[in-house]
């Protein structure tokens, strides 16, 4: 760089743009679908104290009606029990007419996700989080699997930049929703990947050869640009509220200049994971339909 010359801008990465699409060739799959006798309908499970969990659900709704797909909330309640958790998902897991399975998390304390998790039968799992699904990603059997939304909104947003196949990827975070599911889904596009979490010493050193850094930790403004090294491409998973605002994971002000490129908080993965949830559903009500 020039003397004096200013920092190239980071280049945003919107996944609204992508959702569009997805969202449009959804319609016309619910569409097709629904002629045929099949409308497909997702359910969504709420066992928690947080209201914008609420709110959050109550806008999938709408997002899902003007789809032509429809969403039933099952609104458990914080005080809700183990045993009411798990008959729900059981329950809905046995019902024909529902095609698709989502628990909101994180669910109220007390409250044992992964014996929940158990209970959705794998086929209806449409955030890709059961235990099969999550099998089959890291068995390299993708294809056959309902793969979580925010890990694939995370590949389309960084394939944007190129194919994965030989890229080095760091992958910032190791949890079941994103973190896991991803790590395969990388390895499965031979991409070469380094996992960090809070027991990496000297993250920084862990992630400077990587091309792409992709976090996902759930703590607001974690990552900074003293963590990267100029020119690498940062994809931002995380959703935080701080002082009222919807953030990520990433401190987008301080990798500006620093980051080839970002997505942004908001605008970047999570409209086009939400996006992505309804194809997923798509695909298990053409499945359910396949296997009558």
């Amino acid at each position: 760089m020039i003397a004096n010359e200013a920092p190239a801008a980071t280049a945003k990465l919107r996944g609204d743009v992508l959702a569009k699409a997805v969202k449009q060739a959804a319609a016309e799959a619910a569409a097709k679908l629904a002629a045929a006798g099949a409308p497909p309908k997702m359910a969504v499970i709420l066992a928690s104290e947080d209201p914008a969990s609420v709110t959050y659900a109550e806008s999938k709704r709408k997002a899902a009606a003007a789809l032509g797909i429809q969403v039933e909330l099952h609104n458990l309640g914080p005080m809700a029990t183990q045993g009411q958790l798990v008959g729900c998902c059981r329950a809905l897991s046995a019902d024909a007419t529902v095609h698709g399975i989502l628990l909101e998390l994180p669910l109220a304390p007390g409250l044992n996700a992964d014996a929940a998790l158990d209970e959705i039968a794998p086929a209806k799992d449409i955030d890709g989080l059961t235990p099969w699904n999550l099998g089959l990603v890291s068995a390299g059997r993708e294809q056959e699997a309902l793969t979580s939304a925010t890990a694939q909104a995370c590949i389309l947003l960084a394939e944007t930049q190129g194919p994965l196949a030989g890229k080095r990827v760091a992958l910032i975070g190791r949890g079941r929703t994103v973190g896991r599911p991803l790590m395969g889904m990388l390895i499965n596009r031979h991409a070469t990947v380094t996992v960090c979490h809070t027991r990496t010493r000297d993250l920084s050193a862990a992630i400077a050869d990587c091309e792409i850094v992709m976090v996902a930790i759930g703590k607001a403004r974690q990552i900074n640009g003293g963590h990267l090294r100029p020119g690498q491409t940062v994809i931002d998973a995380g959703i935080n509220y701080l002082d009222g605002k919807l953030v990520g994971d990433v401190d987008a002000e301080s990798v500006e200049g620093i980051a080839a490129a970002l997505t942004p908080v908001p605008g970047g993965v999570g409209p086009l994971t939400s996006a992505l949830i309804f194809q997923n559903l798509i695909r298990a009500t053409e499945k359910s339909i396949h296997e009558r």
